[in-house]
């Protein structure tokens, strides 16, 4: 494998909100500045920082200097892009306004953001700038391929939308073009082809899938420079297999830039919401890209509280032991009987219960979502997914696991105006959670891409 060696570049790493703060007030390094490393914006002693809030000049945190105009590198290129980027964004949060040259079809506003007019214009510069390149190396089944339905549909939902589908949108013409490279491999498919038969514990060993991945990075970073270029840090991969945030763990100092997009985000197993990303766990049905809308209005809503599931690990062996078959308000089951329809009892339910299971992960808050159900998300160490963008406390309510016991008190307690408040949000922010085939902008792959260019614009590369 390539040499991890000492390769400079600069990283400037943080959640959204922060990385919103800095660009209000902060200016980002010239191309032509030492490498640094920025973590936050409070930085320790060793690293060197200009803040804006310290500076004479009250313009210093709009602008960044342009490249001077040379016959630049395709790398100068892209990372005048990302500066022009960067720029547009700034201005959008100081002036609480935004631009656009294309068609508006829906403008971000409202408490579901942690900054609307931030979100919409880097989604806008994202579509007007954004090249990713998909590795073209390998062959089906183990990449360019995965499932597209049930609980690991949306890898490869993704996988075959931003190989095939996206081409002139985000597919970048050459890989000299893109600011980010795509490793296309599918965990569930790695699992499902090499990991067969099953005989023993010992065949759960994650050796083959680190060698596999470890392989393909090899190729892909012997054949093309960009790898090398960046210590990985351009590169992610997208997966809602248990065993993707394992991928990495046999080389985890190579791979420690490498950006994970992730639905098994827990932050006490090595998820890092400053590098990887969290998307939601999606349960596709076959044929189809969502469940049938049962979503009743909130006057209708008869339930207070709704789960049914397995008793998949502890939470849930907590919440059973609490709340099944106990009370008619929090209806939880661990099977429904025949003639119980599930989509119907969530349509019906005004919160509706999202437990871990075996890992933070679950499809219950999108189902939740889906069917206007305020998600009760009871969970530990989970990094939700998008909250770079979204502020799930609008739309959500969590419960400490230590609190199961009170989950009633706890949802009676909430005024009716707020959970209305709620609803309204859950249906409004439903949208960054919906398949759609193609894909379409603000959708949950183009939210999923928007999580790959906010940790781009973080990083630049020296020319």
């Amino acid at each position: 494998m390539p040499n991890d060696s000492s390769k400079t570049y600069c990283l400037l790493r943080f959640p959204l909100v922060l990385l919103l703060l800095f660009l209000v007030f902060s200016s980002f390094p010239n191309t032509g500045s030492p490498p640094q490393h920025f973590f936050s914006i409070a930085l320790s002693p060793p690293f060197h920082h200009t803040n804006a809030l310290q500076s004479s000049s009250p313009s210093s945190s709009l602008y960044s200097p342009p490249i001077p105009i040379t016959k630049r590198s395709n790398l100068e290129k892209r990372e005048e892009e990302l500066r022009k980027a960067r720029t547009a964004i700034r201005r959008a949060v100081k002036f609480k306004n935004y631009t656009s040259n294309e068609d508006v079809t829906y403008i971000p506003t409202g408490q579901i953001y942690r900054n609307s007019f931030a979100f919409y214009q880097s989604h806008t510069e994202m579509m007007k700038r954004f090249k990713v390149w998909s590795y073209k190396e390998g062959e089906q089944p183990l990449v360019h391929d995965g499932p597209v339905n049930d609980i690991y549909g949306i890898e490869g939902q993704f996988i075959d939308e931003l190989g095939n589908v996206m081409g002139g949108r985000f597919s970048a013409g050459q890989p000299e073009e893109a600011h980010a490279f795509f490793l296309p491999f599918s965990v569930a498919n790695i699992v499902h082809y090499v990991y067969k038969p099953i005989t023993s514990s010992a065949d759960f060993n994650r050796d083959r899938l680190h060698r596999i991945f470890n392989d393909y990075v090899d190729v892909v970073a012997r054949k093309y420079p960009f790898w090398n270029q960046s210590n990985g840090a351009d590169h992610f991969m997208v997966s809602c297999h248990d065993w993707a945030p394992e991928v990495s763990d046999s080389k985890p100092e190579f791979f420690k830039d490498f950006i994970r997009g992730l639905c098994n985000a827990n932050t006490s197993e090595g998820f890092r919401p400053n590098i990887d990303f969290s998307i939601p766990e999606i349960n596709i049905p076959k044929g189809k890209l969502k469940p049938p809308f049962m979503g009743q209005p909130p006057e209708n809503r008869t339930i207070l509280a709704f789960f049914a599931g397995r008793a998949h690990g502890y939470i849930r062996e907590v919440l059973f032991n609490h709340w099944k078959g106990n009370d008619r308000d929090i209806q939880v089951y661990d099977g429904l009987t025949k003639g119980q329809n599930y989509h119907e009892l969530i349509g019906h339910s005004k919160f509706c219960l999202c437990p871990s299971g075996y890992e933070v992960a679950s499809p219950r808050e999108v189902e939740a979502i889906y069917s206007g159900c305020v998600p009760v998300v009871i969970s530990n160490n989970y990094s939700l997914p998008f909250s770079d963008v979204l502020d799930w406390s609008k739309f959500s309510v969590e419960i400490p696991i230590d609190k199961i016991s009170e989950i009633k008190r706890i949802l009676q307690k909430i005024p009716h105006d707020k959970y209305l408040r709620m609803y309204k949000n859950v249906m409004k922010v439903k949208r960054h959670f919906v398949v759609n085939r193609p894909a379409q902008p603000f959708d949950v792959i183009h939210m999923i891409l928007h999580s790959v260019w906010l940790r781009r614009l973080n990083i630049q590369l020296p020319s």
